[in-house]
């Protein structure tokens, strides 16, 4: 086919996509207080709609459900604040959480909020096993109106991250088969009209017990990814995700915001040795390259963060070395220098490992430092980023053979060969437990080189335990380093942290989005009650 009929096919579909998205609602009408946002691909469409309990605003993806409301909120310190709650107690076993929750408080259909609500929202999201992983919960009981009663299996110090996370339904009116359409909640906004696969219009929520929203319309967009800067050149849409491809754009009327997350990209590393066993789900287990600490330590040594952020990110973003870099529970005697080069080959031969053959690649005992690297090919941040990460090992002597495939190929090898990983949790129970702590071999991705650490799990475990957060968080801490090793890249170094990218976007000018809570950039509406235009 000729090249320009296929050139100018593509210009056609982009003038199309825009197009399409201007007539759908993309500007605001002249109306200042409607306001249009394309969502970035953490917060995708909802395929079961708008329902905290099958995954909606739960967890990982955001945390401000618009619809619900939680028991607790982040504030612009990043800190939790009471919402729904009032305040909450903890048992001296640490097994009982005792919640208050707000009085005279409407849903958005008139009916009245209580204790009831809270506990039929938790036990419900534990029954139907939702995003957020309620399996250490053995009940949720309404004492009276304005208390709740959890009750756990085991103490867990992060429980208050699951208490801000979930958004609360309505006990009397709930449908599971329904609800994701209709949703009724406590929360700012309700939803208006839902075109699936385009655009969910919210409305201001007149039951709303805080302060109201300026904007009284939020137009929320599901663009590809590919379109976004089509669409911030269209001046259709307020805010806009901008893509790696474009951090070196600049869009006339808008101003361009960076925001941290502590979206942490790197490698992991499986930790055992090939000994012919496979996981129940017949994948294979162990590398016998990976397993030998002189070359995980090399790696993190070696490898130069500074410029993969120059490189791949046009420097929006920052080195990374433990994965939890941004969080209150980091350990920085835990980090390395890195970017030294005669020192990581200092420390392969120290290990055993030297170019005998002298084809650039170290080896021992017969085996070459050579291993694939599986990455989703998707993302073009971890795939220029993988790109970049083999292009410094085999200065230092390792070969990195790049496998682009989708997920369900790189969680069937993850535990035989390195994969490109992310994670943003702030919830250490998810960034570090779920990530460390000595497991069998489930399949699952949490601790895809399936590390263990036995001293290392028993601080994890003690953090679990802990009543006090500051006390949990020295002991998350402590885990990383401890007696030479530990998750940490000058311990054990499961993992080869490279980068913390930020989020970025564009924001048309004058409109301001208040205080954002710094290390949650993935959820840029966290704060929408504060937003306005001038």
């Amino acid at each position: 086919m000729d090249k320009k009929l296929i050139i100018g096919g593509i210009i056609a579909v982009v003038v199309i996509v825009v197009a399409a998205f201007a007539f759908m609602g993309g500007s605001h009408d002249n109306d200042p207080t409607h306001l249009t946002v394309a969502a970035h691909s953490n917060i995708k469409e909802p395929k079961s709609g708008f329902n905290p309990l099958t995954g909606w605003g739960c967890g990982h993806q955001n945390y401000n459900p618009l619809v619900q409301s939680c028991l607790f909120k982040t504030d612009k310190n990043g800190s939790f604040a009471p919402d729904l709650a009032t305040g909450y107690s903890v048992s001296s076993d640490g097994k009982t959480w005792t919640v208050n929750v707000r009085e005279g408080v409407k849903f958005s259909d008139d009916s009245d909020f209580d204790a009831e609500d809270v506990a039929f929202t938790f036990n419900t999201a534990k029954a139907t096993e939702s995003d957020l992983d309620l399996t250490n919960l053995e009940n949720a009981t309404a004492v009276n109106k304005t208390t709740v009663e959890f009750k756990l299996k085991e103490p867990r110090s992060t429980f208050i991250y699951d208490l801000r996370y979930l958004g609360i339904v309505p006990s009397d009116s709930y449908d599971n088969k329904t609800y994701g359409e209709k949703p009724i909640g406590t929360g700012p906004y309700v939803l208006d009209h839902w075109d699936k696969g385009q655009q969910a219009i919210f409305k201001v929520n007149d039951k709303y017990y805080g302060d109201k929203p300026y904007f009284t319309q939020l137009t929320l967009l599901f663009p590809e990814e590919s379109t976004w800067l089509e669409l911030a050149k269209s001046r259709n849409v307020d805010v806009v995700p901008v893509a790696t491809s474009a951090l070196n754009q600049t869009v006339d009327g808008y101003q361009f915001y960076e925001v941290s997350a502590g979206r942490a990209q790197g490698v992991s590393f499986p930790y055992l040795n090939d000994t012919g066993k496979v996981s129940n789900a017949s994948a294979k287990i162990g590398n016998n390259v990976t397993a030998d600490k002189a070359i995980r330590q090399a790696l993190n040594v070696g490898v130069n963060r500074q410029t993969m952020c120059d490189d791949v990110f046009s420097g929006h973003a920052t080195p990374e070395y433990t994965g939890v870099d941004t969080r209150d529970y980091t350990n920085n005697a835990s980090k390395v220098k890195d970017a030294d080069v005669a020192q990581a080959k200092k420390i392969l031969k120290d290990g055993g490992w030297e170019d005998k053959d002298g084809d650039g690649i170290v080896e021992k005992n017969g085996t070459k430092a050579s291993f694939s690297l599986y990455y989703p090919p998707d993302y073009l941040d971890r795939q220029s980023l993988s790109t970049v990460f083999a292009e410094q090992a085999k200065e230092i002597g390792i070969e990195v053979k790049l496998e682009g495939a989708d997920w369900d190929t790189i969680y069937k090898n993850m535990y035989s060969s390195p994969a490109l990983m992310q994670q943003t949790s702030p919830d250490p129970y998810k960034s570090i437990y779920q990530q460390y702590h000595s497991k069998e071999a489930d399949d699952f991705y949490m601790n895809p080189g399936l590390y263990n650490n036995t001293a290392s799990d028993k601080l994890m475990e003690d953090a679990m335990h802990a009543n006090d957060l500051s006390q949990a968080d020295s002991l998350w801490s402590q885990s990383a380093l401890v007696n030479g090793g530990g998750w940490g890249p000058a311990g054990d170094a499961p993992f080869v942290w490279l980068v913390n990218y930020d989020y970025n976007y564009f924001i048309k000018d004058g409109i301001d989005i208040g205080n954002q809570p710094d290390g949650l950039g993935n959820d840029v509406l966290i704060n929408i009650c504060d937003w306005t235009r001038k």
